[in-house]
């Protein structure tokens, strides 16, 4: 199911598993849970066409990004608009949490992950 990657996406993401934030690290510590609880397998920092998503469950056609504060530019904004678009157009649905919904709420960011379509509970 993932799509075609090229060889600096994989590097890219060999990269960013080693340097994920300490949001990621939380939200990764309990994905990492579905697999036995719900049987939905989760990847983090998964290259996915030209891109890194920070979280995908491929067999749902799922993506969960853990947004900080500088992917609230607009400019940033425009970008993840256009990586999200493209990704739509494979299949897969993206969530987006800030690092701050991370932090402030986390159980009602694990809910929304858990209520998403395709999941099974």
């Amino acid at each position: 199911m993932p799509t075609r990657t090229d060889r600096r996406s994989v590097e890219k993401a060999r990269q960013l598993r080693k340097s994920m934030t300490e949001g990621e690290k939380r939200l990764w510590h309990e994905l990492k849970t579905f697999r036995r609880h719900f049987g939905v397998h989760f990847r983090k920092q998964v290259p996915i066409g030209p891109y890194v998503a920070d979280f995908a469950a491929h067999y749902e056609r799922l993506i969960v990004e853990v947004d900080g504060e500088f992917h609230h530019y607009p400019d940033r904004m425009a970008r993840d608009a256009v990586r999200d678009a493209w990704l739509n157009r494979q299949g897969y649905r993206v969530l987006r949490f800030s690092t701050g919904d991370i932090e402030a709420a986390f159980d009602g960011c694990v809910e929304e992950i858990m209520d998403a379509p395709g999941l099974k509970r």
